[in-house]
Order: structure tokens, then C-alpha cells, then sequence
């Protein structure tokens, strides 16, 4: 198990070329779920766990690892299966970093690490509703045999545990601001439905008006057929807050595309990611982002908008 991820340094060069490596794992089921392995620390056996008395009912129990206190998250409860029949089901614990925090995912079975690209990545069908924990879906090859991997909205998973506050504080505010900011319109661009609310409930507080586009490919042919409308992107739009993964067309490739086309490339773009850490700095230098947000800050938030307001008064 301690080999799964043993190169998971030299596979961050994927991300930026629209490409991504998924850890496929089960949850003592039939379907293959999976999350991305740049969000993955490590994969290990289930450690004893220490109860917690009235912490949230998906959470099983804190590890301790390595001194560093980690909660534990029942993912098959957390996303509404029924318990497992098998008598002793096998548990094996995948230890991720989203927005600026460490937890652990309890799941069944952890197959095997598959390299693919975000074209070949889909959103859930639209059939599928709104309650669901997909984020997207994609088609593996196994054995000959073709199945879909399900891939889970961690983000919509932790929102349900952690309660993210939205409010603004005042020091940050700017109350000079809210009147040339109201109406101005942003574009969020994010495949998870939770996120792109947290970022919607921030800035609407602002009275800035907000776009939704659910990939980096539904965002460019937008921005693409204002330009071919012979519309001014920087009139229509503050700014571009964009996810880093996403379906069809990552942030990185999306920001890339934006950047060569001279009729949208001064559009003001920042990179709203849960992945964290100096290589994402370098990348948002390297496609041409002006900013980088560590999910999920509404401060952070505001102080952008604010600030390229600013600008162009």
C-alpha cells in the first residue's frame, strides 16, 4: 500500500498540460470512485482511531499521524450508501489536503492510479440532480472490460461536515467601493456546484452579479462568442475567478487559451484552488493568472475584486 503513491512528486508535471492521474478505490461496492492524486498525501491502513463525543456523525474518529491530529471521514456514510454487507470489509485510509486543511477518507478497497486527461473527464449526466456527490465521471479500461469511474465532489463532501462562513470582515470591506461594484458582473468557472456557491455567497454580498460556467471549456466558447459578438470582455466582466481541475479543460489550459487570444488575453483571471502549495504558484505564473486563492477565503475574495476595481477607476 505505501507504493501507491511513492512517485506522487514527479506526477505533479501533469498538472498545467490538461492531463491528471486519478486514485481509483471502492467503498466495498461494485462502483469505482476516485479523487485526484495531486490532493492525496499518502494511502495507508486504517490506524487506531480515537472517538471524538459530538463531533459530526460522518466522522469516525481522529489519527494521530505523525504528532499532526487527523479527523477521519467515513466517505460511504458521507455520501449516503448503506453499510457494507461484507462481513469484515476491507478499510484502507487515503489522507488528502483540500482548502488549507488535512483529513482523512475512510474507503474500502484502493485499486490502482490511472493517467488520463481532462477531455476524457465528464460532468455527472444532468439527470443525475442535484444531490448527488459526483463531480464528474469518466470511462477506465480494465481487464478488457470497460466500466465509469465515479468521481467524488470532496468539496460538497467537507461542506457538509465544515461549516464555511461566507461573511465578510468589516476591516476588509471597503465601503467605498459597493457602489461602482454594483452590477459589475464575474465569471466563476468551477465543476463543483459547492464551490462556486461559496464563491457566489461572497460576492454577491458586494452586489457584483454573478456568471456560472461548470468547466474550462463551457467558459472559453462563452468568453469566445462575446468576442465574436464584438463585445469588450473588460466591459462585460470584473474579472474571471477559475478552478484549477476541472472537465473537459482544466483552469491552467483555460487561462492559456484566454491568454493567446489578444481580443479577452487582459482579461483579469485568479485561480480559486483547493490545491495548495508552491508548485501552484509557479503554474499560475507560468499560464498568466494575476492571482492565486487557496480555497476557500471569502476575505481573500473580496480584497481581489476590490482591488481590481481599483483598477480601473
Amino acid at each position: 500500500m505505501s507504493g501507491v503513491l511513492n512517485t506522487v512528486d514527479a506526477r505533479t508535471n501533469l498538472v498545467g498540460e490538461n492531463r491528471l492521474e486519478l486514485l481509483l478505490f471502492s467503498l466495498n461496492s461494485s462502483q469505482v470512485f476516485a479523487i485526484n492524486v495531486f490532493k492525496v498525501k499518502e494511502v495507508i491502513q486504517v490506524p487506531v482511531l480515537t472517538k471524538m463525543p459530538g463531533s459530526h456523525s460522518h466522522i469516525t474518529g481522529v489519527a494521530s499521524l505523525r504528532g499532526e491530529a487527523v479527523p477521519v471521514i467515513d466517505l460511504r456514510q458521507a455520501i449516503g450508501f448503506p453499510e457494507s454487507r461484507l462481513e469484515k470489509p476491507e478499510q484502507n485510509l487515503i489522507i488528502t489536503e483540500y482548502n488549507r486543511s488535512v483529513q482523512g477518507f475512510l474507503v474500502g478497497q484502493v485499486r490502482n492510479i490511472i493517467n488520463t486527461t481532462w477531455t476524457e473527464i465528464q460532468p455527472p449526466p444532468r439527470t443525475s440532480g442535484r444531490s448527488n456527490y459526483l463531480t464528474a465521471i469518466t470511462q477506465v479500461k480494465e481487464n478488457e472490460k470497460s466500466h465509469i469511474v465515479e468521481i467524488i465532489d470532496v468539496e460538497k463532501v467537507l461542506a457538509e461536515i465544515i461549516d464555511y462562513d461566507v461573511s465578510i470582515s468589516e476591516e476588509v470591506l471597503d465601503r467605498d467601493l459597493l457602489t461602482e461594484m454594483d452590477g459589475r458582473r464575474v465569471l466563476i468557472v468551477d465543476d463543483s456546484t459547492t464551490a462556486r456557491n461559496q464563491v457566489k455567497g461572497t460576492l454577491s454580498q458586494l452586489g457584483l452579479q454573478i456568471i456560472e460556467c461548470r468547466d474550462g471549456m463551457e467558459a472559453l466558447n462563452l468568453l469566445k462568442r462575446w468576442c465574436d459578438e464584438g463585445k469588450n470582455i473588460n466591459d462585460e466582466l470584473l474579472m474571471m475567478i477559475t478552478d484549477a481541475e476541472m472537465p473537459e479543460m482544466d483552469g491552467y489550459r483555460l487561462t492559456y487559451e484566454v491568454r493567446q487570444d489578444p481580443r479577452m488575453k487582459d482579461l483579469h483571471i485568479a485561480l480559486n484552488t483547493s490545491l495548495s502549495g508552491s508548485f501552484n504558484e509557479a503554474m499560475v505564473q507560468k499560464v498568466g493568472c494575476n492571482r492565486f486563492i487557496s480555497k476557500f477565503q471569502p476575505d481573500m475574495l473580496v480584497e481581489i475584486a476590490q482591488e481590481r476595481l481599483k483598477e480601473l477607476l
